[in-house]
C-alpha cells in the first residue's frame, strides 16, 4: 500500500515536498545506514539515478504508482552525493537532468527576517524568478510569499503547467515558498500553482515577475533585467547634486499609447525604442525638462491607463521588452530629460489571477471591506499595516529607481491613502485606533517609503498626487512631514480652470480665483498642473473650456499656460495641450497631430516651446519657487479691469521679471504698473506676439521705466496691453 506522504506528493497536496522527494539518507536501529532516492515526474516512463563523479553508477528506479511516482534504495552509502536523472518520457525521448530536489535553500534566514520585518527593501533581488548557477548548475529560482498556502508549485510549459511537477519548499515561518529548478533558462512563461485552505486551487502570476505575456495572456515570464550596458554615467552621477527646488521643473504628462500611433498600422502602439525616437527629441525641442509616464507597470485593461497595476515590477510588454523601456530611459538622460513614473501604491484590481486575494486569504489587501476596497474604482486597497506589504512597495520604488534608472515618482491618489473615508459614507469605514479618520498605517508606510528612496537615491522626486488641506505632504519626515520632495497643486488647478471658464464680462466677480492661491503658494513645495485628469470624461480639453470665438480660446489658452509658468511651483502640462487640441483625451486615438497645419494651433506650439526655453534661462522663474521673497505682489486689486501683476525674483534680488496679465478681451493702452527701479524694460515674452497667433499688440520691444511712484513701487511704466494676454518684462539696466 501507497505510504501517506508518497500519496501526498502524488496528489500535491504535501506541505513539505523536499522531506519526500530527493535523496535522502536512512538510518536504521539496526543494520546499515543506505540511501533512499524518490522522484516523481507525472511525464516519466522510466527514471535512473546517475552518480555525477562516478557516470558508470547507475541505479534504475522502480515505478511505484503509475502517475510518475519513482523510488530506489541505495545501499553502501551514509551521505548523499550529486547526482542526476536520466528520464526517458512517455512520448519516448531521454534526457539527463538534474533533480530540483537535491538543492539546498537558497534564500537566507536573515533575507526571511527583513522580509517579515518590513525592512527587506530590495526583496526584488530574492523573490521573483532568478537565473542563477548552483554548483556550476544553470536554473532557475522561484520564490513567493503565499504564508497561509497548503501548497505551492512552480508552472510553466516546461511541466505541462502541472502542478504536480514542481512543488516549493516553504521557508520556516517566514510564509516564503521556493524552489531551483536546475536546466532551465530565460523567456519561458510561468505562473504558480497554489493550493489553498480548505482544498481551493489558484492560478496566480508571481508578484515579482519581471516581465510579463503581452495581454490578454497573463503569464509571467523568466526574465534576466541586468544585462543591458547603460551610457548614462554622466547623468546619474549629476543627478545627486541636482537640487529640483531650485532648477527649472517643466514636466510634459504622457500616455506612451496615445500620444502618437505608428505608420505602419499593423503595429498596436510605437514600441519603447520607437517612442525614443520620436517622442524623446520633441519634448526636448519642446523645452521641458522632465517626461511623466502615466504608468507603465504592467496592467490587463488599456482602459485604466495603467492605473489598475497587476505587474508592479513589469514594464508593460505592449510596447516591448524591459530592455526596450531601459534604452528608452537611457536615450533620455542622453537629452537631459528626467524620466518620472506614475506609481499607484495605493490599490489594485480584482482579477483572480494577480494580487487579489493571493493565497486564497485577503494577503495583499485587508480582509474588512470597509478597510480593503475602493468602490468607487473597484479595486483592493494595500493592507500598509502588514509588514511584508510594506517591503513589497517600498522595494517596488527602489526597483525603478534602481534598475531603471527613473528620476522620480508621481504617487497616485495619496489622498485615498491617507484618509480612512476617503469616498466613503458613514458606516463603510472603520477608525483608526485613536478613533480618528487617518489611515495610520498608510501614513508610516509614505514616510518610510519616503525617507529609503532618498537614501539610496539622492536627487530622485517623490511628488505626491494630493488633493486635501494635509499639512507637511512635502515636508521632511523629521521635521513631522510625509517627505515628498513635492506636491501637486490641486487647489491651484480648480480655481484657475474655473476662473477661465468664465466669460471675461464676469471675470471681475471672481478675481479671487486668481489671487487665492498665493495665500497658501509656500506651504508645500508645488507643482503646477494642467494634467489628464482635466481633460477626460467630458471635462472637455483645455482650448474647449476657454470661452469666446476661437481666436478668443487661443488667447485664453495661451494666457492660462504664461500665468501658470510665471507663478511659483514647478510646472506640467498632459500632451495636446501644447497643441491647442479641440477634443479631450481619448486613449484610443493619437493626438490630433493634423491641427499643426493650421498656423494658429503652430501658434500655441511655438508658444509653449518659448516658455519652457525662456523658463529654464530665467533663474527669477525657478530658483525661490519655494521662498516667499521670491514673488511680490505689484497690484492684484484691479478686479475691475481683471489685470494682475507682480514681480518674480532668483536668488539674486536684482535678478527679477516683471509679469502683467490682462484676462479681458480689451486692450489696454497707457495702462501704468509700479516697478522697482528706473530703467528699460524689454518684453521678454508676449503672448499675442504673431507668432503665436495673436495680432501683434505690445510695446515695440520693452519700455523706459519713469520716476513715478505707483503700486507702492519707486518707479512705474506705461504700457500697452494686449487683449487676453500675458506679458513679462526684464529690466536692463544701464
Amino acid at each position: 500500500m501507497l505510504k501517506e506522504p508518497y500519496k501526498k506528493i502524488i496528489e500535491a497536496r504535501h506541505y513539505d515536498p523536499f522531506s519526500v522527494l530527493g535523496m535522502h539518507p536512512v538510518y536504521p536501529e539496526e543494520g546499515n545506514p543506505y540511501l533512499e532516492v524518490h522522484v516523481y515526474i507525472p511525464t516519466a516512463e522510466s527514471v535512473t539515478v546517475l552518480s555525477s563523479k562516478e557516470p558508470h553508477l547507475e541505479f534504475p528506479m522502480e515505478k511505484i504508482h503509475k502517475s510518475g511516482f519513482f523510488e530506489v534504495v541505495i545501499p553502501g552509502y551514509s551521505e548523499t552525493f550529486s547526482y542526476q536523472l536520466k528520464v526517458k518520457r512517455v512520448w519516448d525521448t531521454e534526457e539527463i537532468i538534474h533533480d530540483p530536489y537535491s538543492f539546498l535553500p537558497v534564500l537566507t534566514e536573515f533575507d526571511q527576517h527583513l522580509y517579515n520585518e518590513g525592512n527587506h527593501f530590495r526583496i526584488y533581488d530574492k523573490l521573483g524568478a532568478h537565473l542563477l548557477t548552483i554548483d556550476g548548475i544553470s536554473g532557475v529560482h522561484f520564490a513567493v510569499w503565499a504564508p497561509n498556502a497548503e501548497r505551492v508549485s512552480v508552472v510553466g510549459n516546461f511541466n505541462q503547467w502541472d502542478g504536480r511537477a514542481h512543488p516549493m519548499r516553504v521557508l520556516g515561518s517566514s510564509g516564503i515558498w521556493e524552489i531551483f529548478i536546475p536546466d532551465l533558462g530565460e523567456g519561458q512563461p510561468y505562473k504558480y500553482e497554489i493550493r489553498a485552505k480548505g482544498g481551493a486551487i489558484l492560478l496566480k502570476t508571481d508578484p515579482l515577475a519581471f516581465y510579463f505575456e503581452k495581454r490578454p495572456k497573463t503569464a509571467s515570464l523568466i526574465r534576466n533585467i541586468d544585462t543591458y550596458l547603460w551610457t548614462d554615467q554622466k547623468w546619474m552621477e549629476q543627478r545627486p547634486q541636482t537640487n529640483w527646488h531650485e532648477n527649472p521643473v517643466s514636466i510634459y504628462e504622457v500616455h506612451l499609447g496615445s500620444w502618437r500611433h505608428p505608420e505602419d498600422r499593423s503595429q498596436e502602439f510605437m514600441t519603447y525604442r520607437e517612442l525614443a525616437a520620436s517622442l524623446l527629441p520633441y519634448v526636448h525641442n519642446m523645452g521641458y525638462t522632465h517626461i511623466e509616464l502615466m504608468p507603465v507597470s504592467e496592467h490587463p485593461l488599456d482602459q485604466s491607463w495603467g492605473y489598475q497595476v497587476t505587474g508592479y515590477f513589469a514594464p508593460t510588454s505592449r510596447f516591448g521588452t524591459p530592455e526596450d523601456f531601459m534604452y528608452f530611459v537611457d536615450q533620455a538622460h542622453q537629452l537631459g530629460l528626467g524620466i518620472i513614473l506614475d506609481w499607484v501604491p495605493a490599490h489594485f484590481p480584482k482579477d483572480n489571477w494577480a494580487l487579489s486575494g493571493f493565497d486564497g486569504t485577503a494577503l495583499y489587501e485587508h480582509a474588512d471591506p470597509r478597510r480593503g476596497e475602493h468602490k468607487d474604482w473597484g479595486t483592493k486597497i494595500f493592507n500598509f499595516g502588514r509588514n511584508e506589504v510594506r517591503s513589497f512597495l517600498i522595494s517596488n520604488a527602489l526597483y525603478w529607481l534602481d534598475k531603471y534608472h527613473i528620476d522620480g515618482l508621481r504617487v497616485d491618489a495619496v489622498a485615498s491613502m491617507l484618509y480612512l473615508d476617503y469616498s466613503r459614507n458613514q458606516g463603510e469605514w472603520l477608525p483608526n485606533k485613536f478613533g480618528g479618520r487617518e489611515n495610520l498605517e498608510a501614513i508610516d508606510f509614505i514616510k518610510k517609503m519616503n525617507e529609503v528612496v532618498h537614501h539610496y537615491f539622492p536627487g530622485i522626486l517623490t511628488i505626491a498626487e494630493e488633493s486635501t488641506a494635509w499639512d507637511g505632504v512635502s515636508r521632511p519626515t523629521y521635521l513631522g512631514g510625509l517627505g515628498f520632495s513635492m506636491k501637486w497643486n490641486m487647489g491651484w488647478m480648480h480655481d484657475i480652470l474655473e476662473y477661465f471658464s468664465k466669460d471675461p464680462v464676469h471675470r471681475r466677480f471672481h478675481h479671487n480665483n486668481l489671487t487665492f492661491a498665493m495665500l497658501y503658494a509656500f506651504h508645500e513645495n508645488f507643482v503646477l498642473v494642467l494634467s489628464h485628469d482635466e481633460v477626460v470624461h467630458g471635462k472637455s480639453s483645455l482650448i474647449a473650456k476657454m470661452p469666446g470665438y476661437d481666436h478668443d480660446k487661443f488667447c485664453n489658452l495661451r494666457t492660462l499656460l504664461g500665468y501658470m509658468y510665471a507663478q511659483p511651483g514647478k510646472k506640467l502640462v498632459f500632451m495636446g495641450g501644447e497643441l491647442g487640441q479641440w477634443s479631450e483625451w481619448n486613449s484610443n486615438t493619437q493626438l490630433n497631430w493634423e491641427l499643426l497645419e493650421y498656423e494658429k494651433h503652430r501658434g500655441v506650439q511655438n508658444y509653449c516651446r518659448d516658455l519652457n526655453n525662456l523658463y529654464k534661462s530665467s533663474p527669477a522663474l525657478y530658483e525661490l519657487d519655494t521662498q516667499p521673497n521670491g514673488f511680490d505682489w505689484i497690484d492684484f486689486r484691479d478686479s475691475e479691469n481683471s489685470i494682475v501683476s507682480f514681480i518674480r525674483r532668483s536668488r539674486n534680488q536684482e535678478d527679477y521679471m516683471v509679469m502683467v496679465f490682462n484676462f479681458t478681451p480689451v486692450p489696454r493702452s497707457k495702462y501704468r504698473v509700479g516697478v522697482p527701479e528706473v530703467a528699460f524694460y524689454e518684453e521678454a515674452l508676449n503672448s499675442d506676439s504673431t507668432f503665436y497667433g495673436g495680432i501683434n499688440v505690445g510695446n515695440q520691444g520693452g519700455v523706459q521705466a519713469e520716476p513715478i511712484p505707483w503700486s507702492g513701487k519707486p518707479a512705474s511704466i506705461e504700457i500697452t496691453l494686449p487683449p487676453l494676454s500675458a506679458v513679462y518684462f526684464k529690466p536692463k539696466r544701464g
